[in-house]
């Protein structure tokens, strides 16, 4: 033991490492199983997020996990409030990003008598996190805490949960700090990148697949220098659209959700298919049908993940190379231009083209008075390049997917896992993160009420965010697929709504109705100026057509009745 430590509670412990470690914000819904932890934040230059759900807490510590890839910091208390949190840690796990969860636990002594609110959190959540324990001994929270914050954030990065039984906080113990981790590196050998930049030369029809995370904002260039200098077209892996910028001649559109037929057809003809970060789950790869499992025949295809476990999981690769985004991508930016190939710039250029034509919402025309392509139109117009997108699950985000034009790192938060209610969180932890940058929350009706009184932490911490609230009175995805499964039979999917304009301004913030498209523009203009102004919330509350379910199709002809 190191000479000269001070004698500290496990409560002060926790807080002196989460400053080595390079916290500078937490999210929490207090409790009294870790009061002496939130004691010793009362003297930390720790802001903290007092939130009025766990769920939402732990969506907007995951929020900021995913901009930063630094870990995201959530507090809950035990039992409910802990499996409250589960939504994030779930979201967290699916989408790879670094979060560590701190939950407050049961004294040592009455563990194993189901006491109130007990939990055996390792394996309550040892499915569903990279790492779940228990610091029985003061003396070794450094050493616990600095090996969280390398699991999250190592090879794949994804959750940890560390309890905190209420007794230990409280004991004084004598023990050295811990160093500042550092994530382990995942940098490909000079070979494998050679050999990767080889076959892309070779190949005639090829195309890059980007997701999953440890990227930033250096990557996402360094991956389109490389894309214009080799003549390759990219594609972003669903809800990953942030990590290529649509504008560059070599973007080719995203794989997810109501992809672009001609997308997925070019994929399926590829001769080379490079997946790049991502691990192309159920909904990129179309339900598993996109690419060959195990193996695809007579199409080439390069697997680069930061975790070897990931490799070969699910796709036999041709060649598989342990590295993460960044440093592959920047391995990639330092190699020469490749010689012109004008077969390739056609390919390049038609892949373009084909994504700026599914991406244009002028054409887009669906029932009702609202006109979502036009709304999506005039936000493309008024709202900065670098807004920041956050939304849940459900159809309405088909809009911002399709339409919005992703042209910085940082401007998405979305979650893969498809969770609802995860927007107006997400807004707050973007918000928090960098006040000044303009963050936007689409949500569905039923999206927004299951994390709506989050709308209160914005008005508490005075966060100018805009929420377009996308009101069709039901749920709508699971509505969609009914229509198309059992026609005319609705059951479990209509929803009766609170007046949004007054439920906003109850809790402070402002809010405006649109019915109609000519009303959005300057309900719009007038809720940012006065968000600005007051610095506070607003909701601009949008009554779409039940009809109008996707850009593409009404209800209707789902259900095989209309035209």
């Amino acid at each position: 033991m190191a000479d000269n430590q001070p004698t500290r509670t496990g409560g002060q412990l926790v807080v002196d490492q989460l400053l080595i470690h390079g916290v500078q914000q937490i999210f929490t819904v207090p409790g009294e199983s870790f009061l002496a932890v939130l004691d010793a934040l009362y003297d930390a230059p720790i802001e903290t997020t007092i939130c009025r759900q766990e769920g939402g807490a732990a969506m907007m510590a995951e929020a900021q996990g995913k901009l930063t890839g630094q870990p995201g910091i959530c507090m809950v208390t035990r039992g409910p409030g802990a499996t409250n949190a589960s939504a994030g840690l779930h979201i967290a796990m699916q989408d790879s990003t670094p979060m560590i969860l701190f939950v407050g636990q049961i004294e040592r002594s009455a563990r194993g008598r189901e006491a109130f609110q007990e939990l055996d959190y390792r394996a309550v959540f040892g499915s569903m996190v990279k790492w779940a324990t228990e610091i029985d001994d003061a003396a070794r929270i450094p050493e616990t805490i600095a090996r969280a914050f390398a699991v999250a954030t190592s090879g794949r990065p994804g959750p940890v949960v560390i309890a905190l039984p209420e007794d230990m906080l409280r004991d004084a113990v004598t023990v050295p700090d811990a160093r500042r981790y550092q994530p382990a590196p995942a940098n490909a050998a000079d070979a494998d990148v050679a050999a990767v930049v080889a076959q892309l030369a070779a190949a005639k029809n090829p195309i890059i697949i980007a997701g999953g995370s440890r990227w930033n904002a250096q990557a996402q260039q360094d991956i389109a220098a490389f894309a214009a200098a080799h003549a390759v077209p990219v594609a972003c892996s669903f809800r990953r659209q942030m990590v290529f910028p649509a504008h560059h001649a070599n973007y080719a559109g995203d794989v997810g959700l109501g992809v672009n037929p001609k997308l997925i057809a070019r994929i399926k003809q590829a001769d080379l298919v490079v997946l790049l970060g991502g691990r192309m789950s159920e909904v990129p790869s179309q339900g598993y049908s996109l690419l060959g499992i195990p193996a695809s025949s007579g199409q080439q295809l390069i697997h680069i993940h930061p975790d070897p476990d990931e490799l070969g999981r699910v796709y036999q690769a041709d060649q598989a190379i342990v590295a993460a985004p960044d440093s592959f991508c920047a391995a990639l930016a330092r190699q020469p231009a490749a010689a012109a190939r004008p077969e390739r710039q056609a390919l390049v250029q038609q892949a373009h083209a084909d994504y700026l034509a599914w991406s244009d919402p002028a054409p887009i025309q669906v029932p009702g008075a609202l006109q979502m392509g036009q709304l999506m139109a005039h936000v493309r117009e008024v709202l900065p390049a670098d807004t920041v997108w956050c939304n849940g699950a459900g159809n309405f985000a088909t809009w911002v997917h399709r339409f919005w034009p992703f042209n910085h790192y940082g401007s998405q938060l979305a979650p893969t896992s498809g969770s609802m209610g995860y927007g107006l969180p997400a807004a707050v932890g973007a918000k928090r993160l960098d006040k000044q940058r303009s963050v936007v929350c689409i949500a569905g009706d039923g999206d927004f009420l299951m994390h709506g009184q989050e709308f209160a932490t914005a008005v508490q911490y005075q966060l100018p965010i805009i929420v377009l609230l996308i009101d069709n009175g039901m749920y709508g995805t699971i509505r969609m697929h009914q229509e198309r499964d059992y026609p005319n039979r609705v059951s479990a999917t209509e929803l009766r709504n609170p007046d949004f304009v007054a439920y906003a301004k109850a809790f402070g913030g402002n809010a405006a109705l649109v019915e109609k498209t000519e009303d959005f523009a300057p309900a719009l203009a007038a809720m940012r100026s006065w968000a600005e102004q007051h610095q506070l919330p607003v909701i601009l509350h949008c009554k779409l057509d039940p009809q109008a379910i996707t850009p593409a199709r009404s209800l209707d002809q789902i259900r095989g009745t209309g035209v």
